[in-house]
């Protein structure tokens, strides 16, 4: 509840909107010189920590919005998406025009336009409300429309408005620096796993040799640098089609997003036919290596052991220990190697990268003694524990930090905040 009066935006600001001119008409899309705001520039409002917006993704031509119901809006003008992306806001930071995936409103003399801009951003769990429809959310004009905003004097807009400013940039300064210590903390996670895998974490002090392994100069002279095949049996899964995916004998398989790094997304998995000898090729045992074939690839995680009855897509590789191979280690060896681009540059830009089987088992790794690799997992497994602890602990603050923030403007903008300077 507001302590002010509140009246419709309509009534204190020009409604507007935009429009698209038609694009198969190349001459609209000639010498366009005119900053038209459009969903591709929702990305830098999503944090509601870009007040204005004077430049934009796209621009449009004078002759495109003269065949067309777009407008050219002053500067100052308050713009809200309200299709698709709803509820993001800004001022415009010069004259353009809008698609109509925007509304916007010009304010008069009883409206400041950034108190408007905080008003949206406080209320825009109320905003968000009013959209409609299934798949394609919008908000309606008409409903447009009905939306308020308080209205105290205007002197009190600018100070509150001068208020949120200070205040949310303390708290938006506080959050960046979360943001980088979470930034940091996961550079010394991949810092760590390459410096384990080169031989820097068990054998630092020991005599070095160089290595057969391109993205890797030196290891530990004890060490060795196998083919991949040495130690391992490797295995491609089903390739889905649309008889399998109609077909008998459904079972549940793990598909290629499913498979992050050192983790599995095992929520809804899908199905497909499977039968007795698809099973046999395609099963999976605790301990297993799941390495992605296509996408991000190399990405890897070591399967549980659970649940059963589940097998793998043919986007994905198998890779089973048959010799002196701890898993968790392999992997830690691809998180290293996909770090250094090693399976990117195998492909090019004419074609999507894939990790076929042969390239697989010829890939070199660095290869220590099982006690050692087993070591090694031990200590980088730790160290990433408290890490990932710290990091929880720090969204966290982010979180309240972010809810803090809402709760202030949301509490200044309706007049139940007592702002200095500003009389009860």
């Amino acid at each position: 509840m507001s302590k002010w009066p509140r009246a419709q935006i309509r009534y204190v600001a020009h409604l507007g909107t935009g429009h698209t001119p038609s694009r198969s008409v190349e001459e609209y899309w000639d010498d366009c010189d005119i900053p038209w705001l459009t969903l591709a520039d929702v990305g830098q409002l999503r944090t509601g920590t870009v007040d204005v917006v004077s430049s934009t993704n796209e621009k449009i031509s004078e002759l495109g919005i003269a065949n067309s119901s777009a407008v050219v809006h002053p500067a100052g003008t308050v713009a809200m998406s309200r299709t698709a992306s709803v509820g993001y806001s800004c001022i415009l930071g010069a004259d353009m025009a809008t698609s109509q995936d925007y509304v916007t409103w010009t304010c008069g003399p009883r409206l400041f336009p950034k108190f408007l801009l905080w008003v949206l951003r406080g209320e825009r769990e109320t905003i968000i409300g009013r959209m409609q429809g299934s798949t394609h959310k919008t908000i309606y004009m008409p409903d447009v429309e009905q939306m308020s905003t308080p209205l105290p004097p205007v002197d009190t807009q600018k100070a509150i408005a001068e208020y949120l400013g200070t205040e949310t940039a303390r708290i938006d300064a506080l959050i960046t620096k979360k943001r980088r210590m979470i930034d940091l903390l996961e550079e010394q996670v991949h810092a760590q796993v390459f410096a384990a895998v080169s031989g820097r974490l068990t054998a630092g002090s020991a005599p070095r040799k160089h290595t057969q392994i391109p993205w890797l100069d030196t290891i530990p002279s004890h060490w060795g640098s196998p083919w991949l095949g040495a130690n391992h049996t490797t295995q491609l899964g089903k390739m889905l089609s649309a008889s399998a995916a109609a077909g008998p004998e459904q079972h549940r398989y793990v598909k290629n997003t499913n498979v992050q790094w050192d983790r599995f997304g095992l929520t809804d998995l899908p199905t497909m036919t499977f039968d007795a000898s698809d099973r046999i090729r395609c099963s999976l045992a605790k301990e297993d290596l799941l390495v992605c074939e296509g996408g991000e690839v190399g990405r890897a995680a070591v399967w549980p052991g659970a649940p059963k009855d589940v097998f793998f897509q043919k986007a994905i590789h198998r890779v089973r220990s048959i010799g002196e191979a701890e898993s968790r280690y392999t992997m830690y060896c691809f998180w290293a190697a996909a770090d250094m681009n090693v399976f990117a540059v195998e492909g090019n830009q004419a074609t999507i990268v894939h990790l076929t089987g042969e390239k697989l088992r010829e890939h070199r790794f660095p290869w220590p003694p099982l006690t050692e690799q087993r070591e090694i997992v031990r200590r980088l497994d730790e160290s990433r524990v408290k890490i990932e602890a710290m990091v929880d602990r720090l969204t966290q603050q982010i979180e309240l930090l972010t809810e803090r923030r809402q709760a202030l403007i949301t509490a200044a903008v309706t007049g139940e905040l007592e702002i200095p300077g500003v009389a009860a």
